[in-house]
């Protein structure tokens, strides 16, 4: 829920055409990157300057995952791959194709060769698509896309599984999982089709229809505006999945520091309710001090849930929120 004067549009943001095929080099990577960018995740840094400092990250994790497929994610299990980590003495039953025989040759004893397992997975972005995400210069929705566009970049980058999944109403719509940096634009056309949605949004109902959803461990980049009664509800449940949990706390600047003065009618972007106010120097002083007062208790209920929590404004450059606060708070790295 939103409450604002007649919220500000971005122009020519309604709706864009899905990103076009994209051309690829050896071995499979995106060229001609801003040519083929969706019209309304074009901002100026992203270019294929900017994606190759985007594959130079990987998105860190707290904890090993193990998946059920080979990623190029590094696992504290041993398996099956090309890098050798170490040796173990045979045990009857293991696979005589792992002995070394050139260390049988020398000692006359049988070891098995340990490699380190790669292992997958899967980045699940939850972008709020509730009609409060439309509110702000860019769009709180827009900043939002831009934002899982860079970090799903960087997750196809590492072959991590991407998968994008938009909260509105009391569903969650989800996309199919991408991996490989060639299907950026395919990530790119999926967040390019989620749009604000008319009608108030249950986030709390939208949030467990998207973890129903959820596979194994994982990374879970919850990017909303958290303008719903049940916000922090929203943080538990999600950190309970198991999966680690990033938050993108996302306000627009005049959320943060509202340009209003004098006797206002406010209009609730979900509901249509309005409030009337007077908007002097005390009033908002007292506004700052509370919202201040919310983002630090939900900083707290992340930090107890071992969650990240970022709070971000829309006005922050899309490169100082990914090399800058997201590398300072451990997200990226």
């Amino acid at each position: 829920m939103s409450l604002s004067p007649t919220p500000p549009q971005d122009p020519g943001t309604d709706r864009v055409p899905d990103a076009a095929p994209a051309a690829v080099d050896a071995p499979g990577k995106p060229i001609g990157v801003r040519a083929f960018l969706p019209n309304d995740l074009d901002p100026t840094v992203f270019d294929e300057g900017f994606l190759r400092q985007l594959e130079r990250l990987g998105v860190l994790m707290k904890q090993p995952v193990r998946g059920g497929l080979k990623g190029g994610r590094r696992s504290t299990k041993r398996g099956q791959s090309v890098e050798f980590a170490d040796y173990r003495d045979y045990s009857l039953g293991d696979d005589l194709r792992q002995l070394d025989w050139n260390v049988y040759a020398r000692l006359e004893k049988l070891f098995v060769k340990l490699f380190v397992e790669e292992e997958d997975v899967t980045i699940t972005f939850l972008l709020d698509a509730s009609p409060s995400m439309a509110y702000g210069r860019p769009q709180k929705l827009l900043f939002a896309k831009r934002a899982a566009a860079a970090l799903g970049y960087i997750a196809l980058a590492g072959e991590d599984r991407v998968v994008t999944t938009a909260l509105s109403g009391r569903t969650a719509r989800r996309h199919s999982g991408l991996r490989g940096s060639g299907r950026v634009f395919r990530l790119l056309g999926n967040l390019s089709g989620i749009h604000p949605q008319e009608g108030a949004t249950d986030l709390l109902l939208a949030a467990r229809h998207a973890a129903a959803m959820l596979s194994g461990r994982g990374v879970v980049v919850l990017i909303s505006d958290l303008l719903d009664p049940s916000a922090d509800r929203v943080i538990r449940e999600l950190a309970a999945t198991g999966s680690e949990l990033i938050i993108l706390h996302t306000l627009s600047p005049d959320e943060l520091d509202p340009p209003l003065e004098g006797d206002l009618k406010l209009v609730d972007s979900e509901s249509g309710e309005t409030i009337d106010v007077t908007v002097d120097l005390a009033a908002l002083d007292d506004y700052k001090t509370r919202l201040a007062a919310w983002q630090e208790g939900l900083e707290d209920l992340a930090r107890k849930r071992r969650a990240s929590y970022v709070p971000i404004s829309t006005d922050t450059p899309l490169a100082d929120l990914v090399f800058a606060e997201l590398r300072r708070r451990r997200v990226v790295g």
